[in-house]
């Protein structure tokens, strides 16, 4: 409810869902009615991505203005937050991966590709850029996929953001991973650039953030987001090695990887991790033949194919 409050209330911002009434007593709260708005991931599911081109790029707008607009107030959702109760520890994927570090390590060394040398010099480089944004510290809604996003189907869109739960202040680039990297729900997202969202996001953060116009501050910050969303995914490995050949979800952890190493190599940015990912990816493919797939062929695997 914090951050709810604090983006309607505090910055009168029409990015989420206002709060009507609430009981913190009972856990009771009352949310705007967001209907006859429907989630963006069900009409890409049905419909596939082509024909909802302009949501996914008021998607991609939403996310930007999100960031654009909290950088800075961390203070005032801190005090929110306080007003409230305990504040929980954080749980984005950034927060995630500096807590196990050693075991993410561990899975990498597992599957044969441990992060060594450079590569490892460039991972805390990358971790250290996530953990102390500077002037990219934002609220994040803690999810940034388009399951939780509503809007209009036809007509204006007027989008909300959803599902706040795990909402906290973090490095705005890791709300942009999900136009660049494939999360949970995805096969392959395609290819932002070329479809132009990734500059969506981007005009709209430096609305707020004049940071992000500079390239290489922007390029770090982004492949640091997408490489350490990569690794977290990894410690999926031990699991999927398990299922039978054909589990979507195998191909899916290689596309994750070479995203996120397809996102690196268009910034320029963390050279020797890109090579890690590269080759963890390989490995991968080595060891699951059936996922030995071009997920760039746009005939095969068009953008945002749903994992089955």
């Amino acid at each position: 409810m914090a951050a709810l409050r604090f983006l309607c209330d505090d910055l009168g911002l029409d990015l989420a869902p206002r709060v009507l009434a609430a009981d913190l007593r009972e856990g009771l709260m009352v949310l705007e009615d967001l209907a006859p708005r429907t989630a963006l991931d069900h009409l890409l599911r049905r419909d596939g991505a082509a024909p909802h081109t302009d949501r996914l790029a008021v998607f991609a707008r939403a996310c930007g203005r999100l960031n654009a607009a909290t950088a800075g107030h961390a203070a005032i959702h801190r005090a929110r937050r306080i007003s409230l109760g305990p504040i929980d520890p954080p749980t984005d994927h950034v927060s995630r991966l500096v807590r196990h570090r050693g075991a993410a390590h561990g899975h990498a060394a597992a599957l044969g590709a441990p992060i060594t040398g450079q590569a490892e010099a460039e991972l805390s480089c990358a971790l250290a850029e996530l953990s102390d944004p500077g002037p990219f510290l934002a609220l994040s809604n803690g999810d940034a996929e388009t399951n939780n996003i509503l809007l209009h189907e036809s007509g204006p869109a007027d989008a909300r953001l959803i599902d706040f739960e795990s909402a906290g202040y973090t490095h705005a680039l890791v709300d942009a991973v999900c136009l660049h990297v494939p999360g949970p729900a995805w096969m392959t997202v395609g290819d932002p650039i070329a479809t132009g969202l990734a500059d969506h996001y981007r005009h709209a953060l430096a609305d707020g953030v004049p940071e992000a116009e500079d390239d290489r501050r922007y390029g770090f910050g982004l492949a640091a987001a997408c490489i350490s969303w990569a690794i977290v995914r990894l410690q999926r490995f031990a699991l999927l090695d398990t299922r039978a050949p054909g589990d979507d979800s195998r191909s899916q952890l290689v596309e994750t990887l070479e995203a996120a190493a397809r996102t690196a190599t268009a910034h320029r940015a963390l050279p020797h991790l890109t090579s890690w990912a590269l080759c963890t990816a390989d490995l991968l493919r080595r060891r699951w033949p059936d996922t030995d797939l071009d997920f760039t062929d746009a005939a095969a695997f068009p953008p945002y194919t749903p994992r089955r």
